[in-house]
């Protein structure tokens, strides 16, 4: 599907081979690739965004993991091609890469929506500027809302999905890279059905350089909305703690841990904190403590949310972009934070607070809404 070419879109007093014609400037090649199982109902506006993008040729590529509904129809309809696959966000993008013809490779997810009429263009223009092509971009958020409330959260959200920073980076905000680049990373990792998107982010970080690319990539509240903010942003630190620690027996034995967005409703999370209790006495006391001691470490890292979340909550009244609480902490408080007095604080802090006052509000919380008619 080739995007609508930009009238005058030309290299300005440049001949074609001598004859004084003006050479047109080829748009440049990017294939978009959504992975999708039963996106009827979000796809079509993602893909009438496609269809108006200036400056690129594209080749939209809907990688279907098993759709009951009409998604195939859909995609058909805007003129995208389809790729079927097994189920999994990772394998469906590998499969939709291999279809890939372009000189660029951009995934989105189904519930996307482009903000701007030349927002793949820029962003790969950003990209051919920063001097090497181990290189990948992102875009920021804008959450896209169908409930009031909780605007201050959502707006923290936002925030950090610019900052770029370590774990901020995931796959809702999209992924621009050079397809030669995406070959060279080895494409997804498929290990699990998901954290698809934090395990190439590390690779991209290893390997090359991410970008923050121009303009807002607006993204669906809607798992935010239907499971509970609260409830959802605590299960998204559990996996991703369970992750970087590397506790697989978590993952073995929750495979429910992140379901479809078919699947989604009122989120309880008391049966992963019983869980959690099941592998700390399975593990017995000493091993908890090291992995304890682990996430601990892991946080510490991520210490510099808690000012960041000042700086946007004062920014009505210092205004957008003034992070001096973060700076505060980046240039003076960061090296006091990491002694192994403070990360054995905080191992004891965290345990207390998961197995004692986090599980309580979860059993609050659901008998609440579990009695509700």
């Amino acid at each position: 599907m080739a995007a609508r070419p930009v009238a005058g879109f030309r290299s300005p007093g440049v001949g074609a081979r001598g004859t004084g014609s003006r050479l047109i400037t080829q748009p440049v090649s990017i294939s978009v690739v959504v992975p999708a199982i039963d996106e009827a109902g979000a796809l079509a506006a993602l893909l009438a965004d496609l269809q108006a993008q200036q400056a690129v040729a594209l080749q939209v590529i809907i990688a279907d993991g098993g759709s009951d509904d009409d998604t195939p129809a859909v995609a058909r309809r805007h003129g995208a091609e389809i790729v079927h696959s097994a189920a999994g966000r990772g394998a469906q993008m590998n499969a939709g890469a291999a279809a890939a013809r372009g000189d660029w490779l951009c995934f989105l997810h189904a519930d996307s929506r482009l903000t701007h009429p030349r927002q793949l263009a820029d962003a790969a223009a950003h990209l051919r500027n920063c001097g090497t092509a181990r290189v990948a971009g992102h875009f920021a958020l804008r959450f896209v809302r169908t409930t009031a409330g909780r605007r201050r959260f959502y707006r923290h959200l936002e925030a950090k999905s610019a900052t770029g920073r370590r774990y901020t980076i995931n796959g809702d905000q999209g992924l621009v890279l050079p397809a030669a680049f995406f070959a060279e990373l080895g494409g997804f990792d498929t290990r699990l059905p998901f954290l698809e998107d934090q395990r190439m982010a590390a690779a991209i970080e290893r390997a090359g350089a991410w970008r923050l690319c121009p303009h807002r990539l607006a993204t669906s509240a809607r798992r935010f909305e239907r499971e509970g903010e609260r409830a959802r942003y605590l299960l998204m630190a559990l996996i991703m703690a369970m992750h970087i620690v590397g506790l697989d027996a978590f993952f073995a034995r929750a495979p429910g841990v992140y379901a479809r967005q078919r699947d989604t409703g009122r989120l309880a999370l008391t049966p992963y904190f019983r869980l959690l209790r099941q592998l700390w006495r399975d593990c017995g006391v000493r091993a908890g403590l090291r992995v304890g001691w682990r996430i601990a470490g892991v946080a510490l890292t991520q210490s510099w949310q808690l000012f960041f979340a000042v700086d946007v909550l004062l920014e009505p009244v210092l205004g957008r972009g003034r992070r001096l609480a973060t700076r505060l902490h980046d240039r003076l408080l960061w090296r006091l934070i990491q002694h192994p007095l403070g990360q054995a604080l905080l191992t004891v802090c965290l345990l207390f607070l998961v197995f004692g006052p986090l599980q309580l509000w979860c059993r609050l919380r659901e008998k609440s809404f579990s009695s509700r008619p």
